[in-house]
């Protein structure tokens, strides 16, 4: 089954991973799902991020949430903008989440970044989660 939200079917199947306290998860593989999982890695939400390729049928993206002896990093995340609602922000506009605590991670036109990194090279852009 193909979904026509590809980042929010990544998203749900992070989130239900936590739910179930598992600490793996497997997708189907995409530029920008590598991007964001990288983001959330790089700000340490995320233990670790693989892609390995299958035989002829396209690669794997494995994500890592937590190690096996510790608690998930991550206790919310969600899909700002969807295919049927977009939102897009000025860089003066971005939103802190968690009074800091959190990321917004920012859909730009020099690629996919942290809402931090867009405020400071006075970029806006599709808010993703």
């Amino acid at each position: 089954m193909v979904s026509t939200d590809p980042i929010a079917d990544m998203l749900s199947r992070i989130r239900n991973a936590m739910n179930v306290n598992k600490n793996v998860v497997s997708m189907p593989h995409s530029k920008s799902k590598q991007a964001i999982a990288e983001i959330l890695k790089a700000n340490h939400f995320l233990t670790g991020v693989e892609v390995s390729d299958n035989e002829g049928v396209g690669k794997t993206l494995t994500i890592t949430i937590n190690d096996a002896a510790e608690n998930a990093r991550i206790t919310e995340i969600t899909r700002m903008s969807t295919p049927g609602r977009r939102m897009y922000s000025g860089a003066d506009k971005i939103p802190t989440v968690m009074r800091g605590r959190g990321i917004v991670i920012v859909s730009t036109s020099k690629g996919i970044m942290t809402g931090q990194e867009a405020k400071q090279q006075r970029l806006g852009g599709e808010l993703i989660c």
